[in-house]
């Protein structure tokens, strides 16, 4: 059985579709961004902080994991996509340690790929597949 997650605590998201949909054994999240959820500002945009929007990405996703009923361990996939790869992939790949290491998540796989442009003015955006067994 298939059914659409809304997160009341996420951005909203930027076309017509769920945070993550629920199929079978698993929920695929949608791609997230660092938006704040009910405004235009976008964390780390202006002045540029790639930091701080990847921050925001990760903390976005947290939210939408815990929307679904999902602990953080469920993680078991990560996608990101980066606008910059030689730029942005050190200090996204430390963030991302900061996020896995020490909670009892072995790191879920990873995919890391550079994309010429995202939706809106940003420079990261995570996407994950979790466990809900």
């Amino acid at each position: 059985m298939n059914h659409d997650i809304h997160s009341t605590r996420a951005p909203e998201p930027v076309g017509p579709y769920p945070h993550a949909k629920r199929a079978g054994g698993f929920v695929f999240l949608s791609g997230v961004g660092p938006r704040q959820r009910g405004s235009m500002v976008i964390p780390g945009v202006d002045p540029f902080d790639f930091e701080t929007q990847c921050r925001a990405c990760f903390e976005n996703v947290r939210l939408v994991v815990a929307d679904a009923g999902l602990p953080w361990t469920s993680v078991a996939d990560v996608t990101i996509y980066l606008t910059n790869m030689q730029r942005d992939f050190a200090t996204y790949n430390r963030i991302y340690a900061e996020y896995f290491a020490g909670t009892g998540n072995p790191n879920p796989t990873r995919t890391t790929l550079e994309i010429g442009a995202l939706p809106t003015p940003i420079a990261v955006e995570v996407k994950a597949i979790c466990w809900a067994g």
